[in-house]
Formats: C-alpha cells, sequence, structure tokens
C-alpha cells in the first residue's frame, strides 16, 4: 500500500480520536462532573425529598418535603408560598434542619423541637410549579371561572401528602406569613379533613381597604417593584431598576404611579393592568376579600390569628379576619388572636426591640414558646396536652407586658368595657378630650403642594440601613415605630397635641377618624396620625427624650367620602367630613407623655400623589393635573374634628388592670 494513504489513514484516526463527543465531552478524557449529582443523606439530621404534586385540573405544585430522621407518626406543617420552596428550605450549608429552615417562614425552633415534618410547596405558576401565575388567585367564581383556586390546591396537597407520607400521623397544619398568610386562609374554604389547624400571620386580606395595594384608595406605589418581581418572571429574576438613591426623587420624577409602572414595563403584567383599571373598590376588588369571604362560610378549623402591631405591610388583614371570625366561635375554643409589639413577620425573628423601643423581652420567643408551640400540638400530636390559651394575647405597649383577654377589643382579662371617646382637636393646636367651645377662628390651614410632598419617613428613602444611617434595623421595617417630630416641624402638617398627662389613658381597639377639612381643590387626602409624645427627658434610654411615637395612623383619599364604589369630585372650599378607621391599637399613654395628632395631606413616596384636582383615575394623572391647595380643618362646636379612642376608663383601670408607670 503507498505510503501516503497510510498517512491519511493515520491522521484521520488521529482527528477521529480527539474529536468532540456529540454532548461536547472527548472520550479520551471524559469529564469528571456525572450528569446527574445525587446528594447523600447519612450525614443529615432530616430526609429531604421533593417531589411534584399532581392536582386535580393535572397540573404538578413543586414540593420540598422534611422528615426527621427517625421519624415516626408525626404530624405535618404546611407552608405554601410564591417565594421559591427550595430557597425556603436550603438556608445554610448544614446537616441540621436547624439551620436548613432558619429564615422568611419557618418558626424554625418550633417546627424542629416539635419534631414536625416540613412541607412547603410552590404555588402554582411559580419556581418549579407548573401552571399560571395569579397574584392572590381568586377563589372560584366571579373572579376566577377556572375550576382551581388555593382552597383546591391546599385540599389535593393534604390528600397527596396523608396518602404518601408514611411517617406522618395524617394530621396537618398550615402556617404563613404575609402572602403565605394568606393561603392559610384560602385553606379554611372546604378544608381537608387532615387540616387541623391553620396559622395565618399578617395575612394579606383586602388589599384595597388597608393592606398591600391601597389604604382607603390612596395607592401604595412603592409596591410596584414587588409586583414586577414578582409576575414578570415565573423565577422572580427580572429586579426594579432604577438610577436614584432616593426613593423620593425618584418617585417625583416619574409624576403618576401609573407613569412609573409604564416606564418599567409594566403594562406586560396582568396585575398591573387589572390596577390600573380598578382603582375604586368595585367587585374586582370586594369579591376577594378575605374577611368577607370567611365570614360566609362555616369555621371547622381551629385558627390561631397573628397580627403585628406596628406591620408595615398588613395591618388590616388579621384584626379584620378575627373580627369576621369570632361570631363563629360560640364554644370559644376554635378562634384565638394573637397581637404582639412587632412589624411584619417579626413573629418568628427576635422580638426584644422594634427600632428605638425595647421591651425588655424576646416578645417572639414567647409567643413561638407559649403560645404558637402548645397550640399546634394540642391539635397535631397525639396525646399532647390541651393548650390553655386565652381567646386573645395581646402585647400592652407603653407598659410592655402581655395579657390575656376575654375577647378583642377588651380593656383587661376580666373584660373591662371599651367606650368611644372624641379627642378632639381645639384652639391653639391644643387637644383633649373636651370639645373646642365657640368664639375665634373655626379652622386651622396650610398649602399643601404636590411638588413637595411630606415624606412617610426621613430622607434618603433607601431601603439598605448601612446606608440609611444612624440605624440598627431595616428602615423599612421600623418606619412606623419612627420619631415623628421631623413631619411635625414642616408648615404643611398640623400638629395638635394634649397638656401633659397625670393619669395613663388605655386604648384598645381601632381608633377612628373624623375629620372635618376643606380643600380649595377638588380631590385631597388626608392622613391622620395618632402619636404618644414622651417626656422630653427619659433617664432610662436617653435617645427616646421627647420622641413622638406613632401608635395609630392612616390615609383616606377624598375622593372616596361618600363611596368607595363611586368616586366624586370634592366641593371646592367646603366642609367635608371624613370618618375613617386607624389601625388597631392596644397602648397605654402613661403619666408624664402627651397625646398629640398630625393632619396632613401626601404620605409620599409610599402613597402616589393626589393631584388635588380630580382626574377620573390619578393613576393618569398628568403634570398639569398637580396643583397646590389650601387645606382646612375645622375644630369648632358644629364642625368638631377628632380622633375617637376606643378607651378603658380610668374607672376600669384599676386594680388588675391599673398600669404600673415606668416613665418609658
Amino acid at each position: 500500500m503507498p505510503i501516503a494513504p497510510l498517512v491519511a489513514s493515520f491522521a484521520l484516526l488521529a482527528t477521529l480520536a480527539t474529536a468532540p463527543a456529540p454532548d461536547g465531552g472527548y472520550p479520551d478524557l471524559p469529564s469528571e462532573t456525572p450528569a446527574t449529582f445525587t446528594p447523600t443523606s447519612q450525614l443529615l439530621d432530616h430526609e429531604r425529598r421533593t417531589v411534584d404534586i399532581p392536582m386535580r385540573d393535572g397540573v404538578k405544585l413543586h414540593t420540598v418535603i422534611l422528615v426527621p430522621r427517625g421519624a415516626k407518626n408525626r404530624p405535618m406543617l404546611l407552608t405554601r408560598t410564591p417565594y421559591d420552596a427550595e430557597r425556603l428550605t436550603r438556608h445554610a450549608e448544614s446537616t441540621h434542619l436547624s439551620r436548613v429552615l432558619y429564615g422568611y417562614d419557618n418558626a424554625t425552633d418550633v417546627i424542629v423541637e416539635g419534631g414536625y415534618i416540613r412541607v412547603v410547596q410552590d404555588v402554582r405558576g411559580k419556581y418549579g410549579s407548573e401552571g399560571d401565575y395569579v397574584m392572590n388567585r381568586p377563589l372560584h367564581g366571579p373572579q376566577n371561572p377556572t375550576p382551581v383556586d388555593h382552597a383546591t390546591d391546599t385540599y389535593d396537597t393534604l390528600d397527596w401528602l396523608v396518602k404518601n407520607v408514611p411517617e406522618s400521623n395524617g394530621r396537618a397544619g398550615i402556617i404563613g406569613i404575609s402572602y403565605d398568610g394568606f393561603l392559610p386562609l384560602m385553606a379554611l374554604v372546604n378544608p381537608h379533613p387532615a387540616l387541623k389547624v391553620a396559622v395565618p400571620m399578617n395575612p394579606m386580606v383586602d388589599g384595597w381597604m388597608g393592606d398591600d395595594w391601597f389604604h382607603h384608595g390612596a395607592f401604595r406605589q412603592t409596591m410596584l417593584p414587588y409586583i414586577l418581581d414578582q409576575q414578570a418572571t415565573r423565577k422572580n429574576e427580572l429586579k426594579w431598576a432604577s438610577g436614584y438613591r432616593d426613593q423620593y426623587e425618584e418617585y417625583l420624577a416619574a409624576g403618576s404611579a401609573g407613569e412609573i409602572g409604564r416606564r418599567h414595563g409594566m403594562e406586560q403584567l396582568g396585575f398591573f393592568r387589572k390596577l390600573l383599571a380598578h382603582p375604586a373598590y368595585d367587585a374586582f376588588w370586594s369579591d376577594q376579600a378575605v374577611d368577607k369571604l370567611l365570614a360566609a362560610r362555616p369555621l371547622t378549623v381551629p385558627v390561631m390569628i397573628v397580627h403585628s402591631l406596628w406591620d408595615q405591610e398588613d395591618l388590616y388583614g388579621a384584626p379584620a379576619v378575627y373580627e369576621a371570625l369570632e361570631p363563629k366561635d360560640t364554644a370559644n375554643d376554635r378562634v384565638f388572636l394573637v397581637m404582639g409589639p412587632w412589624h411584619h413577620g417579626q413573629a418568628i425573628g427576635n422580638g426584644s426591640r422594634l427600632g428605638a423601643l425595647e421591651f425588655g423581652t424576646d416578645t417572639s420567643a414567647h409567643f413561638r414558646r407559649e403560645l404558637l408551640r402548645p397550640f399546634l400540638d394540642q391539635y397535631l400530636v397525639e396525646g399532647a396536652p390541651k393548650a390553655h390559651l386565652a381567646p386573645v394575647t395581646a402585647f400592652e405597649t407603653g407598659t410592655n407586658r402581655w395579657l390575656e383577654l376575654p375577647s378583642w377589643p377588651s380593656g383587661c382579662a376580666s373584660g373591662c368595657k371599651v367606650k368611644p371617646a372624641p379627642f378632639y382637636l381645639r384652639p391653639g393646636f391644643s387637644a383633649g378630650f373636651t370639645a373646642p367651645a365657640a368664639g375665634g377662628a373655626a379652622f386651622d390651614e396650610y398649602v399643601s403642594d404636590p411638588a413637595k410632598p411630606v415624606p412617610y419617613r426621613a430622607r434618603p428613602i433607601v431601603e439598605d440601613a448601612s446606608e440609611a444611617g444612624a440605624s440598627k434595623t431595616d428602615p423599612w421595617k421600623s418606619w412606623l415605630v419612627r420619631d415623628q417630630r421631623e413631619a411635625a416641624s414642616r408648615p404643611d402638617v398640623l400638629v395638635y397635641v394634649s397638656d401633659v398627662l397625670t393619669a395613663p389613658v388605655k386604648i384598645s381597639g381601632r381608633p377612628r377618624a373624623n375629620l372635618v377639612a376643606s380643600t380649595s381643590g377638588t380631590d385631597s387626602d388626608w392622613v391622620v396620625k395618632l402619636i404618644d409624645v414622651f417626656p422630653d427627658e427619659v433617664a432610662e434610654q436617653p435617645e427616646l427624650g421627647g420622641y413622638q411615637l406613632m401608635v395609630s395612623a392612616d390615609i383616606f383619599r377624598g375622593r372616596y367620602h361618600e363611596s368607595f364604589e363611586k368616586p366624586r369630585p370634592l366641593p371646592a372650599g367646603k366642609p367635608v367630613t371624613y370618618r375613617f378607621g386607624l389601625p388597631t391599637a392596644h397602648h397605654v399613654f402613661l403619666p408624664g407623655h402627651r397625646i398629640m395628632v398630625q393632619v396632613q395631606s401626601s404620605w409620599f413616596p409610599l402613597y402616589d400623589r393626589n393631584p388635588q384636582t380630580y382626574v377620573e383615575s390619578i393613576f393618569d394623572a398628568k403634570p398639569g393635573d398637580f396643583r397646590k391647595a389650601t387645606q382646612r380643618v375645622y375644630r369648632a362646636p358644629g364642625q368638631a374634628s377628632f380622633v375617637e379612642l376606643p378607651l378603658v376608663t380610668p374607672k376600669e383601670l384599676k386594680g388588675e388592670n391599673s398600669p404600673a408607670p415606668t416613665g418609658r
């Protein structure tokens, strides 16, 4: 054979030997990484299982099951979430379940010490789950024509779990915070027989009245980044882009909330389009109000409703659900309410302080150890003792102590009565329980300028605590307890303050604003803040000297003064009475303190600016629509402005419920 062909053949063989395999590897030096790596579980104190559970419509939901090593006849604790089941169950590179579960939505000490089988599931359309994602997917009905919802998905999930987790005792509970707290409420609708207990914590309940999206019609526009994050991609991969350090400047430059959303391409998102289409409290919102839905259904599952008194996200939901469910609890053994001095979700963290406030003990640990764990064990663990829980366990701020109460609102353990008492705005920027007398000017006034709205917290408004300055906590989480002196110093904020208290004043329940006010424009927002003013010097904690602590505050969009469903322009220059509830409070104003009320017309950029000129939709307000307005707050006989306080009278404060003044 000629030499040349032989050389060519050897060259071809050499080329073939070094050529990559079809999968991109080289057969003579294969990859050292396996196509699939299966972790061993020898070192773990638990077994991790991932399954895709089929729903009744064929959609499979990604579910992580964590079973303690050696578990037998143990209960399951389920959380359903749009926030990634894999991430929520992989918080540390550790072999111990206590470290794996450390983080959001996991009451780790309760789960681990209780020996619970932990189950976390992605809701349909998010992360590892199939199907379509719909924000707060409504129940089957007018807003959801499909046969599936969170109630059916929970039912189908529990049905699969009790049949396929052999270590289970067939009993399950469901627990979650915020969106994940909304989902246990959905599970109460036609619940699976295996569901023995539900713990909704800081739940989203009514997104228009007072939770995430609106408060009395004023849009919480800083939720736009959350909406983009949640809906742009299945795995929350697209983040909000901003060229500003200060959110105040960012939102002011954009103009309307609708415009800033459009600049970020949010018209592609289904929920953003629904917001634009439903600025008023129409059927879209009322059909989804969870408290109304549950009020119309029987209650068969014991429920512990957990509320944070300074919840910066969902202040409305938990008390509203309690009010809806409590009448169904005729035997006083199905509905329990816990209220702590926390921000949103702080009940599973450290509860020894919030912002500048110190509570003297870890209130969150107390909740988990003395309330949550016994409650779960009673219904889920075979042979567990009965939990001796009061119908309501509420932390009393001001005195800093837990109280066991027979109902809510209630002033003390023996059922003290709560009586509404008007706390009047009076001439000379004073305030008190005595109505204003005739004579002198009938009102105070200020100019509200949309070009210079009142910040809801000190600027610059940034989310990084290290950038925010002298704060040891996240400024967003603690903003509701921030000192209000900066707002009080502005000319567009009216400030009314009482004399120094010589006796304690206790409120238990929901304060209500009765504001008689006028505007020179044809629309307006009104913010009313109830504030505890500390003494000028506080020996135990000097930084609290003169501190102005918000106890309860909220906003009301003026166009809804006649009807939440049908907005109307305001009559320019004419007094209108605005009545609206403020968030629930359980607080004692101590001797030496003063009670303050602040009134303003913007809370920016948390809430979108009211142009103060009536337009069909504030989402579409143009730059020329935003105009200054002269605002008047009336405080004369027949036109008295006041905050109705849910007052526990001094007579009933004596004895077992008498606060021990500490000066703090």
